[in-house]
């Protein structure tokens, strides 16, 4: 394939400049970042106040960081980026946002949400680290590793479900680290999935995509979708998590589990979608509706007796 080469007509403008280094930032991936509510949700805290705050905060903080490793991301697959027949549009391969600057950008923003979460609660600041540096050498290195890159990927939201925990100083409980790790596994696979389907001369803009096939993703993908289904099931079922909880009611929000999962499952093979699950979430109504009333049904269960 020949080599694309972004190049831009006009001179750049401190207005295109800022307009490419917010779009960098991509404030739709922030969405990912909403895991970290699971254990306020699950703990029962979402009537405290204090909680709630301590939640947004580490929310805002774990923004911060992701947007981090975008940009720092950019700069890394610059190359990359501009062999592929959409990501070579992003500001800093388009050439809109100097890699200079994507990388300063980047490291005050990762440097700043660390500083932040160190006041917060010190323990988060370690987490919002190894998020950094798993992220980094993901880009560096990782990647590269067949299986272990989705693996990095899934590691991604469980550092985000136990950074949400000890912001509000609640233990996570394994069930919760579990489920995260089996859902976020599959959506992983979903996406290596579609760019190797569906992406022309995908191996060369994703070179990890040569040890992989569609039928060995596949065959990943069911067992990981009977596992999370599964465990999600258990976790609603087990005694231990009735008592603390204090209801044996949270099996009724296993049909919208199951409905998400099967509704993504739909998308990915029919629909072509799944290659970015934010994008999927966003452009697929029946499932943006699906995960709000699962989370109106859980809350409704948990909060009112």
């Amino acid at each position: 394939m020949p080599e694309v080469i972004a190049t831009r007509s006009a001179p750049l403008t401190s207005g295109v400049i800022f307009s490419g280094v917010i779009r960098s930032l991509r404030l739709r991936q922030w969405a990912k970042n909403g895991v970290i509510f699971a254990a306020l949700l699950f703990s029962r805290h979402v009537g405290d106040e204090g909680s709630v705050q301590r939640a947004l905060y580490a929310f805002g903080i774990f923004c911060m960081l992701s947007s981090a490793v975008y940009l720092l991301n950019d700069v890394f697959d610059l190359k990359s980026d501009l062999l592929h027949p959409t990501k070579r549009f992003r500001p800093v391969a388009a050439g809109e946002v100097p890699p200079a600057l994507a990388v300063a950008v980047g490291s005050g923003l990762g440097l700043g949400g660390l500083l932040l979460a160190y006041m917060l609660v010190p323990l988060f600041a370690l987490i919002g680290a190894v998020y950094l540096g798993s992220n980094l050498l993901y880009s560096i290195w990782l990647k590269k590793i067949v299986i272990v890159d989705v693996m990095v990927i899934s590691m991604g939201f469980v550092l985000r479900a136990v950074a949400g925990g000890l912001a509000i100083e609640v233990n996570v409980s394994a069930w919760l680290i579990l489920c995260t790790i089996l859902l976020s596994l599959f959506l992983a696979l979903c996406k290596r999935r579609q760019e190797l389907a569906l992406l022309e001369g995908a191996v060369e803009h994703r070179g990890i995509l040569k040890e992989y096939s569609i039928a060995f993703l596949d065959q990943m993908i069911t067992i990981v979708t009977s596992s999370t289904l599964i465990a999600y099931a258990s976790y609603t079922l087990s005694p231990e998590v009735q008592q603390k909880l204090g209801t044996d009611r949270l099996y009724l929000t296993v049909p919208f589990v199951i409905y998400g999962v099967f509704r993504y499952l739909y998308l990915v093979h029919k629909k072509d979608m799944g290659g970015s699950p934010t994008e999927a979430l966003f452009a697929d109504r029946p499932l943006m509706i699906d995960i709000l009333l699962w989370a109106l049904a859980a809350g409704l269960i948990l909060y009112i007796r």
